[in-house]
């Protein structure tokens, strides 16, 4: 179980915005990324096909093996523990279980996992002993009933993100990405977010009494005194669109200007990623040496 834990944390570290980002880069060149990783393929083709997780092989085989028994236990352990209807995406092996992503059903809407222990030797599933990671779903349901009460202030970013990919060449990821390996909680393919858990404990409250709460009855008790900008981040995770290009240095600055001098964003710490053209199909991730990056300590704070 411990070495499960292990490689969840590790992949989390990579995808869900956790790590410590810092303000370097160094150049290197797409065709020195190809030669030394042959994992790379082209985000707008990636759907989450070749994501591994460490000594997992066994036990992935013994999940696909099992999987309408695993998704039917996950399905319930979410609905029972969190209140939440959920659709199972996909399931990864690892050491010693199996990650299960999936969606919540409507909203608040979510990305995240459970684990499913499995026992290789006996090729056993313990479908009756499935677990989340401490505080991982909660906070994935957090970004979303955040995403409830700030729905205006969420808007004028997507529609921000949305135009800029329609006029300049820039990407997302694709949404089987974000379905079938993401944890990221509330995520578009354009970014996504997670809280610091205290500030928003309240909200998640009202959620576990009433799983049918309203938008309008959350905005009735919760506002922007409420919490500090540092205690949620979007994670704005760009991509740009042609292959054979570096990440575009001055579109990168105009982003983060507008992010910057932008009117009606939420309060939230902002962090900008600009990725080239490819991503780790065995990680799920697109940072790299020649990635450009406004992040911690030093993100955007909208007030």
């Amino acid at each position: 179980m411990v070495k499960v834990l292990i490689g969840f944390v590790s992949f989390l570290l990579l995808s869900s915005g956790c790590s410590q980002i810092d303000d370097t880069t160094s150049n290197s060149t797409l065709a020195e990324h190809s030669k030394a990783n042959d994992t790379l393929v082209r985000v707008q083709e990636y759907n989450g096909e070749g994501y591994t997780l460490r000594n997992g092989k066994e036990t992935d085989k013994i999940a696909q093996e099992n999987k309408e028994e695993i998704t039917k236990a996950v399905e319930i352990f979410f609905l029972e523990k969190f209140k939440t209807e959920v659709i199972v995406h996909n399931m990864v092996g690892a050491a010693g279980g199996a990650s299960v992503y999936v969606e919540s059903i409507g909203e608040p809407h979510f990305y995240t996992f459970a684990i499913v222990p499995i026992d290789v030797s006996q090729k056993k599933v313990h479908t009756d002993k499935v677990w989340s990671q401490e505080g991982q779903v909660e906070n994935a349901i957090e970004t979303a009933l955040f995403a409830m009460v700030f729905d205006e202030e969420v808007a004028v970013l997507d529609s921000y993100l949305e135009n800029l990919s329609k006029t300049e060449p820039i990407t997302g990821r694709t949404k089987e990405a974000l379905e079938n390996v993401s944890a990221a909680g509330y995520a578009t393919p354009f970014y996504y977010t997670n809280t610091n858990r205290k500030e928003f404990d309240i909200l998640l409250e009202h959620y576990f009494d009433n799983p049918n709460i309203s938008a309008v009855e959350l905005k009735s008790i919760f506002n922007p005194e409420m919490y500090t900008a540092n205690s949620i981040t979007f994670t704005i995770y760009l991509y740009m669109k042609e292959e054979n290009v570096e990440p575009d240095n001055e579109l990168f600055n105009r982003i983060v200007s507008d992010i910057e001098e932008m009117e009606g964003l939420a309060k939230a710490a902002y962090s900008v990623l600009l990725n080239d053209n490819f991503i780790d199909k065995k990680s799920g991730v697109g940072y790299k040496e020649n990635s450009l990056k406004r992040a911690t300590p030093n993100n955007i704070i909208k007030e």
